[in-house]
Order: C-alpha cells, then sequence, then structure tokens
C-alpha cells in the first residue's frame, strides 16, 4: 500500500458546489437548467421542470449525445414515464421533448464533441 503523502490537498484536487446554489437559467416556461463545472468536451447541468411543464423546443442530437438521471419527480418522454433513479441515455440522432405533469429533477451532460463513451 502506498503511504506516500499527496503532493496536492482533497481540496485543492476538486470543486464542490451545492447544486441549489447555482443560478438557473429560465430556458422555457416552468424550465431551469443550471450550468455545472465540468471538462473539456463535456457539459453538464441539473434541468428542474416544473408540474405541467414542457421543454420549449424539440431537443436534437446529433452527432453529441445526451445522458441523464432522473434524480427526483416524474419525466414524460413520449409515451414514456421516468420516476426517480432512472438512468436515460439518448443515442446520435435521436430527437425529444421532455415534459412533466409532477415537476421533474433530471442531472444530465452531453458530450458536446462527439466524444465516444463506453456505450459508445
Amino acid at each position: 500500500m502506498n503511504t506516500q503523502p499527496l503532493a496536492k490537498s482533497i481540496a485543492e484536487m476538486l470543486e464542490a458546489i451545492r447544486v441549489d446554489d447555482v443560478t438557473p437559467v429560465e430556458v422555457g416556461n416552468g424550465c431551469y437548467r443550471r450550468d455545472l463545472s465540468s471538462t473539456a468536451g463535456v457539459r453538464v447541468w441539473v434541468v428542474d421542470i416544473s408540474p405541467g411543464g414542457e421543454w420549449p423546443h424539440i431537443d436534437e442530437h446529433d452527432a453529441a449525445r445526451e445522458e441523464l438521471y432522473v434524480v427526483s419527480g416524474e419525466l414524460i418522454e413520449g409515451d414514456l414515464r421516468f420516476g426517480p433513479g432512472t438512468y436515460v441515455f439518448f443515442k446520435p440522432g435521436s430527437s425529444h421533448r421532455p415534459r412533466s405533469e409532477k415537476g421533474v429533477r433530471l442531472f444530465g451532460f452531453n458530450l458536446v464533441d462527439g466524444s465516444p463513451s463506453s456505450n459508445g
């Protein structure tokens, strides 16, 4: 086992924020996005959709993918409903328009440079 001290402290090697402290951007009526810090080529976000809210436009994914996790509430995509604990992967070339009747919080990311993932 390596018992050498770390060259940097843990605090110097990470960034921790409370998601609710990030100022939300209203992207449509009842739809809010919080952009979080991330590495190059990855856009990380939290989206809140209020009860009865719907994303203001069809979200299209060309070479980039979108992956999300339902933190709370219920996400509706077409005729499908996803509750807390559900992971959803949108493949390249897909499109969707999320909505919620009960309200939903989503945690997700986009690979903005088309980088492959393990699901690639």
